[in-house]
């Protein structure tokens, strides 16, 4: 059905002249195909008929991750069974003036100048341009490859549970090749792992007085991205900007909050964060002069990597409903305490960050509190220290704090003879050598590891830039110069 519908849509007609084209038209197939996380039925429908098109082994294993499995290529039958993996899920984010439903619509692309882009979403480069990577080879009669296992996980950007849920003695390959790393010069030997911070705790509801005046406080215009990959380029998050602006606002002003809604996904730095609050009529002027004031000092401090903060403080009618005091004075002061941002350098890769923490959305409404956040790090025991951290700090206001979703790191192997293919080959082909480096992203390689232990395992990729966020965009130039180091480490996989 959407190999069909695929086929009907001239929207992306521009991107699908691109080269290398067979890599380009695979990647307008699948995003014209609806792919959020938690609701692939979709996306794993596209990719059984896809294999089941090209009369090859196609399975569904039991939560939902797709297996096609291609023999070896005439003369490449005594090489290394590989596993080619990409994730078949995609952040779901559009700017706040872009109406789209990701429920219903494929991606509108567009090109500009060497990049990719999408209208005003995200792209879904990360990591369709991975599985369009396989898909094109699994299509091809013309090149050489060993026997291919081509896996294609679920859900990896909401919780990683496809990879979790990959059975032992479903894969014979030796080698995997993840398909997920964003920088064409690099090749990816260790991740981090992560664990979901949940704070949440409920109030009571006061009317609010009749002296009191409605506001709203909106802060928009952030860069966001990704919350491993761009977390120590010192973006500003949005939910501690509006908390900034609401911290001691009761002493100054008698301000009181009714409702927050701030961020949206645990792995997007948060770019936008509204609230409604009122304040006192007497400092109603003094409020919106003071804040005003602040909020010209948080540009001022963000001016570089923030050129188009933007916060908004405007009348609105009065709520009907405040929240309780006492914990409207708890909130800010945790969201004030709470670590945003690097906890720890690597002080083993330098340039590595080891240890982090986004604050990713925080919901106040109707009597309840919630607050999610994507502790990640390459060290277990830092993980857990600061998620610690995070949990003493909201547990001293009251929140019960959940630890959930946890998933390991993948730790570097540098004897791997995959490694050492990739590492020459790249030389060989570009000059110059390769970044072999961990990342502060979270790959499923780790948990993957976890039932194939033996597996050896790169991670490698073409440029993608802003991933996340809907200024996500694929640079052209990067895919021809991939493709081309794709095609030539299938031609040189080791021998059984």
């Amino acid at each position: 059905m959407y190999l069909c519908a695929t086929k009907k849509n001239n929207m992306n007609s521009e991107i699908r002249s691109l080269e290398p084209k067979a890599l380009w038209n695979k990647f307008a197939d699948l995003n014209a195909v609806p792919r959020p996380s938690k609701k692939e039925d979709r996306v794993i429908a596209f990719m059984k008929d896809f294999g089941a098109s090209l009369g090859l082994e196609t399975i569904e294993d039991e939560v939902g991750n797709v297996i096609i499995k291609k023999p070896a290529t005439a003369g490449m039958e005594n090489r290394k069974t590989i596993v080619m993996q990409s994730h078949l899920d995609m952040v779901h984010q559009k700017n706040s003036d872009t109406e789209f439903d990701f429920d219903t619509q494929g991606i509108e692309m567009y090109v500009d100048g060497d990049w990719v882009r999408a209208k005003g979403t995200t792209l879904g480069a990360d990591n369709g341009l991975g599985v369009a990577t396989i898909m094109a080879i699994l299509e091809s009669d013309s090149i050489a490859h060993p026997a291919i296992e081509a896996l294609f996980t679920i859900d990896e950007e909401t919780g990683m549970t496809g990879a979790m849920g990959l059975k032992g003695g479903l894969l014979d390959g030796e080698i995997l090749l993840n398909l997920d790393t964003e920088e064409d010069d690099e090749i990816g030997v260790g991740c981090a792992g992560g664990v979901d911070v949940t704070a949440t705790r409920s109030y009571e509801l006061e009317e609010t007085p009749e002296f009191k005046v409605g506001y709203t406080i909106e802060v928009k215009g952030l860069q966001g991205g990704h919350s491993g990959m761009d977390i120590h380029r010192g973006l500003g998050n949005a939910n501690k900007i509006l908390n900034r602006i609401l911290f001691d606002g009761f002493e100054n002003f008698g301000m009181r909050i009714s409702e927050i809604n701030g961020g949206s996904l645990r792995n997007a730095i948060p770019r936008e964060s509204m609230a409604i609050i009122t304040v006192d009529a007497i400092h109603e002027e003094a409020f919106v002069l003071e804040s005003n004031l602040l909020v010209n000092s948080v540009k001022t401090e963000l001016k570089t990597m923030e050129p188009e903060l933007e916060v908004i403080i405007s009348k609105c009618e009065s709520p009907k409903f405040i929240m309780d005091l006492g914990v409207q004075e708890g909130l800010t002061r945790a969201l004030y305490a709470a670590l945003n941002g690097v906890y720890r350098m690597s002080a083993d890769i330098e340039g590595l960050v080891e240890t982090s923490n986004n604050i990713a959305r925080v919901i106040v409404k109707d009597g309840a509190i919630k607050i999610a956040c994507l502790t990640r790090s390459s060290v277990e025991s830092s993980k857990w220290d600061l998620a610690n951290t995070l949990r003493s700090t909201f547990e001293l206001t009251g929140c019960e704090v959940e630890l959930s979703g946890e998933y390991p790191g993948w730790s570097p192997n540098m004897d791997s003879d995959i490694l050492k293919v990739m590492s020459k080959l790249y030389e060989d082909l570009n000059g110059e050598k390769a970044n072999v480096a961990a990342c502060h992203a979270g790959l499923e390689c780790g948990i993957l590891g976890q039932n194939y232990p033996e597996m050896d395992m790169i991670s490698f990729g073409p440029t993608i830039l802003g991933a996340h966020s809907p200024d996500e965009r694929a640079s052209i130039s990067s895919a021809k110069k991939y493709w081309n180091f794709v095609l030539e480490t299938l031609k040189q996989i080791p021998l059984k």
